[in-house]
């Protein structure tokens, strides 16, 4: 995919605050720190786009993304992060799911799930709650790169067999390994709304 534009739109704090001009948009959903903005910057192929921060559960709003003036990238607040108040966990959890069960734009749901662990009981109840809810989606296993092509292979094989009906590819925003393979699944989904 050639990017010829990426702008940061907006961030919205509540659903009057979304994006209204009816363009497609891809949500990216995972646990805070599992590298979201990173993969947002890779696929873009754009350092600092999406904001980064080493301070978990930073991102408390839906952060959109103007891609070529033809699709939305819309990053929603992580989850599962312990150190922020019960309260905010809930209202970020309340305005991913307005988004995720309300949003006619949404083409494809890319729910990411660190390479180094096993799915956690949030990433499986996301997945159920997205494969319950007929949600396009496909799971992308991050930071590929910080593991050996033996130990990626395992955790693939992990992954795969707890989300048995979900595409799943490995990732690396370093490095750019499955980067081809995202935007095609992407593209399709775009096509197909």
């Amino acid at each position: 995919m050639k990017i010829t534009s990426a702008e940061f739109v907006k961030s919205a704090f509540e659903r009057a605050h979304w994006v209204t001009d009816g363009r497609p948009e891809i949500a990216f959903l995972g646990r805070s720190n599992v590298g979201k903005s990173s993969l947002i910057n890779s696929l873009l192929l754009r350092k600092g786009l999406a904001r980064t921060s080493n301070t978990p559960g930073r991102t408390q709003s839906i952060n959109f993304f103007l891609i070529n003036e033809k699709l939305y990238f819309a990053d929603l607040p992580g989850y599962g992060y312990a150190r922020v108040s019960k309260s905010t966990r809930s209202d970020w959890g309340q305005m991913a799911r307005q988004y995720l069960e309300e949003r006619e734009e949404l083409a494809l749901c890319v729910q990411l799930i660190d390479s180094r662990h096993p799915p956690m009981a949030l990433d499986l109840q996301l997945n159920e709650w997205l494969e319950h809810n007929y949600k396009p989606r496909i799971v992308v296993a991050t930071k590929a790169d910080k593991l050996s092509n033996n130990e990626l292979s395992k955790t693939m094989s992990v992954i795969t067999k707890a989300i048995p009906e979900a595409k799943v590819l490995a990732y690396s925003a370093p490095t750019g390994r499955g980067r081809e393979e995202l935007w095609a699944a992407i593209l399709a989904a775009v096509d197909k709304s």
